[in-house]
């Protein structure tokens, strides 16, 4: 057999990684027919199906896993060569949730953008965000969920407490003898959430009284600060992050609703993509986070 093409093993790998030729073709700047041309020449060298097609993207077969075992290291080693040639005053590409990325991390990165760090961001869902590491399109990640995606490491890097609020006018109509709240006394309370199917509501409901929320969502905003903001003007009841409260906590502008022995938690994590460690601005960026988080004692 003749040596395969670099560009095929580069195709075949990214296709490998996303699970799909169309987000396989957007990372390598490259149209869908042209990316599944690849594949089938690949294939054909190889005399073996690499990939099943799907409904929605492809699956591997075990040929397929293979291959990407024996290739990945080399091929992300040579894109490091690549990489670590390129200007030091490249962008770094950082995604995360919005809300956790602009009120958390940016002010975090300050000294090193003051140093001359150039920066780009993405907010958006973990799942989207990794899946846009895993193709190249980003250089590291802070992720709600532990990453389980071909190609990225990821390390611990914070602990969210999430806590039940509402404004303190609202919070004293709904307390009983002893301070706390009772599940249903909130039942035909307001329910303001980030999303119609309650997924940090639900979470809370499990963990801290033992059942299902029994209401739906009067107020929902996409965006947790809008969450906060609808508490704050008396307009129902939430459960949001600690981060997000901290200020309006302190300041009297938000009270808690419950004071659970064990807290709802969640970890977050930080992602990178093997092959853009390499890059000195990625891997200082990664270390700074990594060590900043680990030195607040709020995290």
């Amino acid at each position: 057999m003749s040596p395969l093409s670099l560009d095929l093993l580069r195709t075949f790998l990214a296709v490998h990684r996303t699970g799909s030729i169309t987000a396989a073709a957007q990372t390598l700047g490259l149209s869908q027919p042209a990316v599944t041309a690849q594949v089938k020449a690949l294939e054909s060298a190889l005399d073996r199906p690499l990939f099943d097609r799907l409904a929605r993207g492809v699956a591997p077969t075990p040929a397929a896993d293979e291959l990407a075992r024996r290739v990945a290291a080399s091929l992300d080693a040579l894109d490091e060569v690549v990489e670590s040639e390129l200007p030091t005053d490249a962008a770094v590409h950082l995604g995360g949730p919005a809300e956790f990325l602009c009120e958390v991390v940016m002010p975090m990165l300050a000294p090193l953008v003051r140093d001359g760090l150039r920066l780009r961001t993405t907010l958006g869902l973990s799942d989207d965000l990794l899946a846009d590491l895993a193709g190249g399109r980003l250089d590291l990640v802070v992720s709600t969920i532990r990453p389980r995606v071909r190609g990225v490491r990821a390390d611990p890097l914070y602990d969210e407490e999430f806590l039940l609020v509402a404004a303190p006018d609202l919070g004293d109509a709904l307390r009983v003898a002893g301070g706390g709240v009772e599940p249903r006394a909130l039942a035909g309370v307001p329910l303001v959430a980030y999303a119609e199917d309650l997924p940090i509501v639900r979470r809370y409901w499990r963990i801290v009284f033992g059942r299902r929320p029994a209401m739906a969502a009067q107020i929902v905003i996409p965006d947790l600060r809008g969450v906060v903001s609808a508490v704050r003007a008396g307009m129902g009841v939430s459960v949001l992050p600690a981060y997000l409260c901290r200020r309006d906590l302190e300041a009297g502008t938000l009270v808690t609703l419950a004071d659970p022995e064990e807290p709802p938690i969640n970890t977050g994590y930080l992602a990178v993509r093997i092959g853009a460690q390499a890059r000195p601005a990625v891997a200082r960026v990664r270390a700074h986070l990594l060590e900043t988080f680990r030195a607040d004692p709020l995290y």
